[in-house]
């Protein structure tokens, strides 16, 4: 049987990390590869970049930032996916005051508050029984520290000037998988059953005990889901 080609995006202030217990569960089913989501600062920029790079037609899934980026695939290369996965983000755009802290945190990591800056992103990150969680707190900060300051003021000039996306998920085809934590406290369960209730042909998967970073937090359960995904496709 051939494999499916992949192609997985990460997140604000991740890498390839992000997506390591997926690479090794799901080697058998999906030839994946990881996106550069680090050196761009538009949503059309990081899209560009990805189908420049991507096989011709492949599946796409992404977590948080990677999810926007993966719908601005679809806006601008619908006939080469064959998948769409959007794992803790969110269609709609940010609001003013969402803004606002975002470059508020810009402001204090180019000043060189960097590392206090990501220290006090920690806890929204995660479910919060795993904040006390060392091993994956350092798992997290190791990306950060890879993604570094310059990349981290591309990523948040692309999400604050992101599109609300909503008015496009009707017009995606293919099978789509919408996963969340419940306990995501950056874009809750709510935005991805309005997701789900706009596209087409989605399946909806929650998890109990589980914050943004559901491929760390809980990734045997988010690869059963991505498994019966890709069996969709």
């Amino acid at each position: 049987m051939s494999k499916t080609p992949l192609v997985l995006v990460p997140g604000l202030l991740t890498d390839d990390e992000l997506f390591a217990p997926q690479v090794d569960a799901l080697a058998d089913e999906a030839d994946i590869t990881i996106a550069d989501v680090a050196n761009d600062d538009s949503m059309e920029g990081f899209a560009a970049r990805l189908l420049k790079d991507a096989p011709q037609r492949f599946a796409i899934a992404g977590l948080s930032m990677g999810g926007y980026i993966a719908q601005e695939v679809m806006r601008q290369a619908p006939e080469r996916v064959t998948g769409l996965g959007l794992l803790d983000t969110n269609a709609r755009a940010d609001r003013p005051e969402q803004q606002e802290a975002r470059r508020k945190y810009m402001e204090r990591a180019e000043s060189g508050d960097f590392d206090i800056v990501c220290d006090e992103m920690w806890p929204m990150l995660v479910a919060p029984g795993r904040t006390g969680d060392e091993a994956l707190k350092a798992r997290v900060a190791a990306m950060a520290a890879r993604v570094g300051v310059v990349g981290f003021l591309k990523q948040q000039e692309a999400i604050i000037n992101r599109p609300d996306g909503r008015g496009d998920l009707s017009n995606v085809t293919v099978p789509a998988l919408v996963l969340c934590g419940a306990e995501d406290q950056m874009t809750p369960p709510k935005v991805h059953q309005e997701m789900v209730d706009k596209l087409p042909d989605a399946q909806y998967v929650e998890i109990e005990g589980c914050g943004h970073l559901s491929t760390l937090e809980a990734p045997e359960k988010v690869n059963e889901a991505m498994r019966a995904w890709l069996a969709r496709l």
